[in-house]
């Protein structure tokens, strides 16, 4: 195993490196998020507007932005679940394969 400073620098360096593409990663992450919330808080005024030009009863409106709300967060969290269902499915059939190349 080759020691960090025979990959071209010293320790220090090579740590500032690595920490600087975190940052960067990290804050081209926060700018792509903040496109897509502010993509979504226009979509959502937007689709305020016409479910309330739709609806006689602004009370309905509100109620129905509401529960689309709602929704929205429950597909999240479903996706979420499912996400993380399949990784699990995926470990599971890695660890099946491993003892089946190892019997």
């Amino acid at each position: 195993m080759s020691k960090p400073a025979d990959n071209g620098g010293p320790p220090e360096a090579l740590a500032f490196d690595a920490l600087e593409r975190a940052v960067t990663q990290a804050l081209e992450h926060l700018e792509a998020m903040e496109e897509r919330i502010a993509a979504t808080e226009a979509r959502n005024v937007e689709l305020g507007e016409v479910v309330r030009r739709f609806t006689a009863d602004p009370g309905e409106a509100d109620r129905i932005l509401s529960r689309l709300g709602e929704l929205e967060e429950e597909n999240e969290d479903l996706k979420r679940r499912l996400t993380e269902g399949r990784e699990g499915v995926d470990r599971i059939l890695a660890k099946i394969r491993f003892l089946e190349n190892h019997e």
